[in-house]
């Protein structure tokens, strides 16, 4: 069947699995594949295909290529023509090679055992698929890179003699998502955003860095439970507020997954706590016959004791030689995806983020910068990054409810969430830790520094309990710098005209200097 779809490639067309394309053109690289081979899998951001005109076109999810770019039909010519203009899609080439067999994999490298492409495709087959072919050791060709680090973040090189490649995938055949080099990410990547944050901790003095710290903790913590539509009360923030301060301390492992939600499930009655033994969805339920309306279908519980073991060897190899924030997006955005628990996955998806970030030193000793109070201000861009996955994943999900109300799952789903494009995760993660380094802890710092010098002035007028101070300072900020008839006549009458005024000066010359007559 595989030999009889060799020569069995698509010809021009205007619609490819109900996707227009701006033009009439050929399918080429993995949609031609995808098509050929009937793979299920998630179609790839960005589709290419070859037109007549001489101009390659970028528009509406499509690269309209050359016809001087157009691809020999078969196997060999499409799987090329994808390593060479599009990067990796791991989660088709495996499905690809499940469904091609080996002979023509093997065939493919036979007819040019030199061939670079050749030999990537090669080494991929058996790392994918975890089967050797019929093949003896390559002997000639220079050695080249697995992944094109010119189009997709790549991890450390290791040498693998076999097939004379550089591999330098940066995970295992159980969790390796990859990213997109992209002019965004390439920007991001230069700003050199570690130093950055070194900087404005280091202009900080040390007594305004601690309660900056502190309160900046207090509300990355509140803000993870708000996002989860929770309003937890006090100790709780504050206990997850703490763990996450020790964000990074321990490789992430299932023992360390489990203790983390003991932290941030307090009451565990209704809960079943650790890996999942059934399936889990995110969405809702119908209302009249319950029956469930998932928006995202979590990994099977078959597949979730290798997923996490995948995250885990991540967290211990790649993490430490792809950048940070990157590092951070893969982890935790695949956490997210295969949501191995019942509950606590979305805080714990958060944590992760800080955990990698404070792994490579990225955030200042001590300084937790609050990603998800970034997260909360920016929610429909999260909930928009989270679906740009999920809405291509969930109608390749074959499910059937349970008498629970849950779902089964009934295909095999678990390459889903080993290999995904976590691109534009790693693009929405950037730009909210920006904000924390430049905007976020900056403010509070200065505020801080404002707050005291008006609360000193204050005292240096009337003595008042901290308490008391803190309600006038929200009078005062309430009411633009100034005290209302209310604060006046009840909370603050033992002031005289003469203090109110003093007052009301000192809070204009801290917080609004400009408008200080």
């Amino acid at each position: 069947m595989a030999e009889a779809l060799e020569n069995q490639f698509s010809g021009p067309v205007n619609v490819f699995r109900e996707k227009h394309l701006p033009e009439t053109a050929t399918p080429a690289g993995y949609a031609a594949l995808i098509d050929a081979y009937s793979l299920s899998v998630p179609l790839p951001r960005t589709l290419f295909a070859t037109g007549e005109r001489h101009r390659i076109v970028d528009q509406d999810g499509w690269r309209i290529m050359t016809p001087r770019h157009a691809p020999n039909p078969t196997l060999a010519g499409h799987l090329t023509f994808a390593l060479k203009y599009e990067g990796l899609d791991l989660a088709v080439l495996k499905r690809l090679f499940l469904a091609t067999g080996p002979a023509l994999i093997e065939g493919m490298v036979k007819a040019t055992p030199t061939g670079s492409y050749a030999r990537r495709i090669w080494f991929l087959y058996e790392w994918l698929t975890g089967h050797k072919l019929e093949l003896p050791n390559a002997e000639r060709g220079a050695y080249v890179p697995v992944i094109d680090p010119e189009l997709q973040f790549a991890g450390e090189q290791r040498t693998e003699q076999r097939y004379r490649v550089k591999n330098n995938l940066p995970g295992t055949p159980d969790f390796c998502p990859l990213v997109f080099r992209t002019e965004t990410l390439e920007k991001f990547t230069t700003m050199n955003l570690a130093e950055k944050a070194q900087s404005v901790v280091a202009n900080v003095p040390k007594d305004i860095l601690a309660r900056t710290a502190a309160f900046l903790l207090l509300k990355d913590s509140r803000s993870s439970y708000v996002i989860e539509g929770e309003q937890a009360p006090q100790n709780r923030i504050e206990r997850w507020g703490r763990a996450i301060g020790e964000a990074g301390r321990r490789p992430i492992d299932l023992e360390e997954l489990q203790r983390l939600q003991k932290i941030v499930i307090a009451d565990s009655r209704f809960v079943m706590m650790g890996i999942r033994c059934e399936g889990g969805f995110v969405g809702e339920h119908d209302r009249i016959t319950q029956m469930p309306l998932p928006d995202h279908i979590s990994a099977s519980p078959e597949d979730l004791h290798d997923l996490v073991e995948g995250l885990a060897a991540f967290d211990n190899g790649p993490v430490h030689h792809l950048d940070a924030v990157i590092s951070a997006a893969v982890l935790a955005f695949g956490f997210v995806y295969i949501h191995p628990f019942d509950d606590g996955n979305g805080r714990i998806h958060r944590y992760l983020i800080h955990h990698v970030l404070a792994r490579r030193g990225f955030s200042p000793p001590g300084v937790v910068f609050p990603v998800s109070g970034a997260i909360l201000e920016r929610i429909d861009d999260y909930r928009s990054v989270l679906e740009s996955y999920s809405k291509r994943l969930l109608p390749l999900i074959e499910w059937e409810p349970t008498e629970k109300f849950n779902v089964c799952v009934l295909n095999d789903t678990g390459d889903y969430y080993r290999f995904f494009d976590a691109t534009l995760h790693a693009e929405f993660l950037y730009e909210c830790v920006q904000k924390t380094i430049e905007e976020d802890f900056p403010q509070e710092a200065d505020f801080l520094r404002r707050y005291d010098a008006f609360r000193s002035g204050v005292q240096s007028i009337i003595d008042m309990p901290e308490r008391t101070l803190d309600l006038l300072f929200r009078f005062l900020q309430q009411n633009n710098g100034l005290l209302s008839s209310r604060a006046r006549t009840k909370e603050f009458e033992a002031l005289t005209d003469t203090e109110a005024t003093q007052i009301e000066k000192l809070y204009q010359r801290a917080f609004n200097p400009g408008d200080d007559g």
